[in-house]
């Protein structure tokens, strides 16, 4: 016979195809599910980086921005970028704010000093008036600072040696995204004023900032090549507009392609439910298959009527998907209100919501062609016996166009990756996990017939539901593996870092971190100390900034790319020196420094970055310390122990190379719970310029974001529990008509509605009990990466909760198959007959 065209075949499909999506509704919401899910995460994404880049100017505070530490510019170099536009000057340091009327408490802050040109870009906004160039006494403070501190515009502050009046609240800093992470609130003087503080001491730990405006036309980002090309051995820091904030572009990014692949990781799993609920479908049409396929219709008529029904349905979910993920970003930010560095606008964003639809379409055509290529090349008498004698027809073709579509979808996730081989890891893990339960479920439904027969009837039949034919057993393995193994995953987690903030924390943390003391005053120090708390343990180091501006010989300047792993290239780190292997070091490789040590300068090097810039002992490396540099022989490598709380240098050089250099000291005071306030009074009344740190505050802060990363995992996980209950909703689908024909073949035979119920439950049981030994393994195994290699912390599981957290995940899924079972119940025994 001729076949149909796509005109009459979209005729048939149309008027088969019911309002209500009646049996593609898990297609439907899966993909509409995904897509938003994308699209939203894309185009936040990109609002928020597009946002910054369009903002740069005003986040960075200038077109170009020279930045170092523990120094200032001198005349000469000061002129010569005065020459390059208009130019402003800010220092950032910490320091302690107290009351001037001698109240209690004292806040560590972010102090600012700024000069009368700044801000070349932005408005400083204010609470109560517009911002002028400060007079010397005055100071702006910010909403947390005047929170704390209970005061408003007119009380006074001191800091250091200076006293200065609040004339207002600071409403929005113009480039405080660009200033990054701080450690506290921040308050704004003058740099006049910040000079009469006295806190800008040689050796202390300030940074300078020299923004540029540069004239209309000129090209930013050339510029800035050339300073750097020009000032190479300075060791100075220097932004462009166009990367105002690399620091928040870089993690808004890898988290955007973390999310992303969540989401993506989700729809590949939920992709499985998509296919068995299109397998179900078609076969509730199989009457309608075979009549057309009796009739005459060739096997591309049937492929395209039901290609045209699942692609119209697929589309429309896809569509509404991308609306509803295009929508989502403003909500999101009001939501999240000021978590986000910056408050994007409403934006469509092209290449987010086309990589969403893609993604979208690859996954429909990978999951619906299995189904639909069975239907297309099975013979009518095939079909009719469907019930009892599945079909495993699998055509060259189909298995060709599934393979070029899987792909497809893993080259759009390369390409479109900002780590590849990350992204590589993820997918590979994901289909890793999907083979093994697939595999699983196999080895379930071979080992069932193979068992003796039980002689408890209802046991009888749930074991051989396992086996019989049209059994969806790999599918329920998956659903239920998957989501067992995350909840054992998550309870990992969470107790894990529970305990670890809890038990290991508060065992090694001091009581006191202080900052900026005085490299003179270690004795007065140490008395002071003693005299208060004669147990307490001290722990002194000096503390200065550096860059790594060469090793083995090659300039970082010149590196076309840095290598992978080597964050220690990424601008200053905190350097140190010592006679002795600091507290906290393991070495590794070489040998310490004798005592008295007056040779060329050495230098101890943190294993992981040694092992990530290609260096070993012998090695040469150059760090830019004070504007000098420091060529260093790598002496030895050390493994550093990040989670001591304490002091931790990746670079700790020979005392004979710094200890004549201008530079302060940072201390820890370990010592008994009660005698904090006391001992911060009293240090702040002998060293006005330095800095202390409750460590109580800082462990809180460091729950909170714990707590906070903690939800977010919890979340990104819930995506993928949401797609194993589809994978389980896709199995139940699947096997609704076999089921329904076991239900009233059993009624018939007098079987309770208890009975047909208490064999389901029973099957959905022995595969729990089956999977949670696997799961339970996989669980913790994963449990255990996260929280030994992503967050370095010690394992350290509550295994009742873990347990527990295993049990109650079997009761909710084995709740949700048994609640997808019920319609069964309900099910006439005649009309069911009369319909098979």
């Amino acid at each position: 016979m001729k076949t149909l065209g796509w005109g009459a075949s979209w005729r048939i499909a149309r008027r088969d195809l019911h309002a209500g999506f009646r049996g593609l509704r898990l297609l439907f919401l899966c993909l509409f599910l995904g897509v938003a899910t994308l699209a939203a995460i894309g185009s936040l994404t990109a609002s928020i980086t597009g946002e910054i880049a369009a903002r740069g100017q005003t986040i960075l505070g200038g077109d170009i921005e020279v930045e170092m530490t523990q120094r200032e510019l001198d005349p000469a170099h000061r002129q010569a970028l005065q020459n390059l536009g208009r130019f402003s000057e800010t220092i950032r340091m910490r320091a302690m704010a107290q009351k001037a009327d001698g109240g209690s408490g004292a806040i560590l802050t972010e102090l600012k000093g700024v000069d009368r040109p700044y801000p070349l870009y932005g408005t400083l906004a204010l609470q109560h008036g517009s911002y002028r160039p400060l007079p010397a006494h005055r100071v702006l403070i910010g909403p947390a600072l005047a929170e704390r501190l209970k005061v408003r515009p007119g009380d006074r502050l001191r800091y250091g040696q200076a006293t200065f009046t609040i004339a207002d609240i600071i409403a929005d800093e113009p480039d405080r995204v660009g200033e990054g992470f701080t450690l506290g609130p921040v308050a704004i003087v003058s740099l006049e004023g910040l000079r009469q503080t006295g806190l800008i001491q040689p050796g202390s730990l300030y940074t300078s900032k020299y923004r540029i405006r540069t004239p209309d036309g000129q090209d930013a980002h050339a510029l800035r090549e050339k300073l750097e090309k020009r000032y190479a051995a300075e060791g100075w820091e220097y932004k462009d507009r166009d990367r105002a904030a690399p620091g928040t572009n870089r993690f808004i990014e890898r988290m955007g392609q973390f999310l992303s692949l969540i989401g993506l990781t989700a729809l590949i799993i939920a992709g499985i439910g998509v296919s068995n609920g299109v397998g179900s479908y078609l076969t509730l049409k199989r009457g309608s298959l075979a009549t057309m396929k009796v009739l005459g219709a060739t096997s591309a008529d049937i492929e395209r009527i039901y290609l045209l029904q699942l692609g119209a349905v697929a589309a429309l979910a896809i569509l509404l998907g991308l609306g509803v993920g295009a929508l989502l970003p403003p909500v999101i930010v009001f939501l999240a209100g000021d978590v986000l560095p910056v408050q994007p606008g409403f934006h469509i964003h092209a290449v987010p919501l086309l990589t969403s639809a893609l993604y979208g379409l690859l996954i429909a055509l990978i999951f619906t062609l299995p189904p639909l290529a069975r239907a297309r090349t099975e013979p009518a008498a095939a079909i009719f016996r469907a019930l009892v004698n599945p079909p495993r027809y699998w055509d060259r073709r189909s298995m060709m166009l599934v393979g070029l579509a899987a792909a497809a979808l893993v080259a759009v996730v390369l390409i479109t990756a900002r780590e590849p081989l990350f992204s590589a890891a993820v997918l590979g893990a994901t289909a890793g996990v999907l083979l093994l339960f697939l595999l699983l479920g196999r080895a379930v439904s071979w080992l069932a017939r193979r068992v003796p027969r039980p002689r408890q009837p209802l046991l009888r039949l749930a074991v051989a539901n396992l086996y019989r034919p049209g059994a969806q057993t790999s599918a329920l393995v998956v659903a239920l593996g998957l989501a067992l193994t995350l909840f054992v995953t998550l309870a990992g987690i969470q107790t894990s870092l529970d305990a670890e903030i809890a038990h290991t924390v508060p065992k090694k943390a001091p009581s006191l971190f202080i900052l900026d003391l005085p490299s003179s005053g270690e004795g007065q120090f140490r008395h002071l100390v003693e005299a208060r708390a004669q147990d307490a343990k001290l722990n002194i180091v000096p503390t200065l900034r550096g860059t790594v501006v060469a090793y083995r010989g090659q300039r970082v300047a010149s590196l076309k790319e840095r290598p992978e792993g080597a964050w220690i290239l990424r601008g200053e780190r905190g350097v140190t020196y010592s006679e002795t292997l600091p507290e906290g070091s393991e070495l590794v490789a070489g040998h310490w420094w004798p005592k008295n040590y007056q040779g060329p300068p050495l230098l101890s090097v943190d294993a992981e970055q040694a092992k990530a810039l290609g260096v070993g002992v012998g090695d040469s490396m150059t760090v830019s310390v004070l504007g000098r540099e420091i060529d260093a022989r790598v002496a030895s490598l050390r493994k550093v122990n990040w989670d001591t709380m304490g002091f931790n240098y990746v670079l700790v050089f020979s005392p004979n190379t710094l200890a004549t250099a201008p530079h302060s000291l940072t201390a820890t005071i370990t010592m008994k719970s009660g005698g904090e306030t006391a001992m911060t009074t009293a240090l702040l009344g002998a060293f006005p310029g330095a800095s202390v740190i409750a460590v109580g505050e800082l462990i809180g802060q460091i729950s909170g974001l714990l707590d906070q990363m903690s939800g977010a995992i919890v979340a990104a996980a819930s995506i993928t529990i949401l797609a194993g209950v589809a994978v389980l909703i896709g199995a139940i689908a699947a096997s609704r008509q076999t089921r329904s024909y076991d239900s009233v073949i059993l009624k018939t035979l007098g079987a309770t509605r208890g009975q047909v119920l208490g064999t389901q439950a029973l099957e959905y049981g022995l595969l729990a009990l089956m999977l949670a030994v696997v799961s339970l393994l996989l669980g913790t195994t994963a449990a255990w990466f996260v929280i030994a290699h992503v967050f370095a912390f010690h394992w350290s599981p509550d295994w009742a909760t873990v347990l527990g957290t295993l049990a109650g995940g079997g009761l909710l899924t084995l709740g949700i198959g048994l609640a997808g079972s019920i319609p069964l119940m309900s099910v006439r025994p005649a009309r069911a007959l009369r319909q098979l």
